[in-house]
C-alpha cells in the first residue's frame, strides 16, 4: 500500500483546484498556510487517522473550536482531492451561544471613543474608514470597492467569494468620503489607499486601530476590523427586526452565520429580564428589591 505522503506539489495542486472552483483568495490563502502547518507537524511521516487525530488534540489545545474546525477543513478537502477519504476527522462540536462576551463586545461608545481618538490624532484615513465599515456593514477585504466613482453614484457593486452585491451609501457618508478624497487628491480608483497608491490590507488597518485604542482607552481585545461589522449588524437588527434581510447586506449564504453577527453580551438580557418583573413576595421575609 502506498504511503500518504504531503508535498508541496500536492498542496499546490489542491490550491488550483480550489482556485479553478472560484473560492476566495483569502480561503486559499487560509487553506495553503493550515496544511503547510500539518505537512510540518507530520515531519516527513505518512498522513494516517491517527496522526490528523493527535493534530486535533493540538490543535483543540491552542485555538477556539470555530478555528480549529477551519483547519480541519482545510485538512478534509485536501484529503478528498488526494483520495484519501479514510483520513478525513469529525469536526469539533460547536455549542451555538447566545450571547457574546462582554469583553469582546465592540459598543457603539467604544467605537464613537476610537472615531474620536483618530480624528484627535489627525489620522483622518482611520477615523473615515472606521466610520465606512460601521455605517455599511462591508468586510475590510471589500474596502477596495469603495471608489470614487462608487461615491459618485452613492452605490458599491461588491463581488466577494462568487456572489455580487449591491451596497448603498449614505449622503452623509458620500460627503465625507468626497471630501477626503478631494483633500488627498484622488481623483479616481480606491479611496483608501497607502502613500504609494496601493490597497490598504487588514494588518495595515489592525495596527492602526490598536494604537488609536490605546489612546481612545478601548480594551485592545474588543479592537479588530471584522468587529466593526459586527456593531452594523448589532445595530441594524435591533432597529429592524429582520434577520433575513440583514443576511443579504452582509453578504452571507445562510442566516446562522448573520444569527453569530447579532449576538449581544448578556447585559441587555439581564436588564430585560428585570423589566418582566416577575418575582413575587418575599425570601427568608427579606423584601425582594428589583
Amino acid at each position: 500500500m502506498q504511503k500518504k505522503v504531503i508535498s508541496c506539489v500536492l498542496i499546490e495542486d489542491y490550491c488550483r483546484f480550489l482556485y479553478q472552483n472560484e473560492l476566495s483568495a483569502g480561503t486559499i490563502k487560509k487553506y495553503n498556510y493550515y496544511l503547510n502547518l500539518f505537512k510540518e507537524y507530520l515531519r516527513g511521516s505518512a498522513v494516517t487517522k491517527e496522526m490528523v487525530i493527535l493534530w486535533k488534540e493540538e490543535l483543540r489545545k491552542s485555538l477556539s473550536p470555530v478555528t480549529a474546525n477551519g483547519a480541519l477543513a482545510a485538512l478534509n478537502g485536501f484529503f478528498r482531492h488526494c483520495g484519501w477519504d479514510e483520513c478525513t476527522a469529525r469536526y469539533i462540536k460547536v455549542k451555538q451561544r447566545v450571547f457574546c462576551p462582554k469583553q469582546r463586545e465592540l459598543s457603539r461608545e467604544d467605537y464613537t471613543r476610537l472615531v474620536a481618538a483618530a480624528r484627535k490624532e489627525g489620522n483622518e484615513r482611520l477615523c473615515l474608514l472606521l466610520q465606512t465599515v460601521c455605517a455599511t456593514g462591508i468586510r475590510i477585504s471589500e474596502l477596495n470597492y469603495i471608489t470614487v466613482s462608487a461615491v459618485e453614484r452613492q452605490v458599491a457593486e461588491v463581488d466577494c467569494k462568487g456572489k455580487v452585491r449591491t451596497i448603498y451609501l449614505t449622503d452623509g457618508l458620500c460627503r465625507l468620503l468626497w471630501e477626503y478624497a478631494r483633500e488627498k487628491g484622488i481623483k479616481s480608483g480606491m479611496i483608501f489607499i497607502t502613500r504609494s497608491g496601493r490597497p490598504m490590507d487588514r494588518s495595515n488597518i489592525w495596527r492602526e486601530m490598536k494604537k488609536t485604542a490605546i489612546k481612545a482607552g478601548v480594551n485592545l481585545d474588543k479592537v479588530f476590523p471584522h468587529n466593526l461589522r459586527h456593531l452594523f449588524a448589532r445595530v441594524y437588527y435591533s432597529q429592524e427586526q429582520d434577520l433575513v434581510r440583514l443576511a443579504d447586506i452582509l453578504g452571507h449564504s445562510s442566516v446562522n452565520t448573520t444569527r453569530i453577527y447579532t449576538m449581544e453580551s448578556g447585559e441587555n438580557h439581564i436588564r430585560q429580564l428585570e423589566k418582566m418583573d416577575l418575582l413575587v413576595g418575599r425570601y427568608n421575609r427579606i423584601p425582594l428589591l428589583l
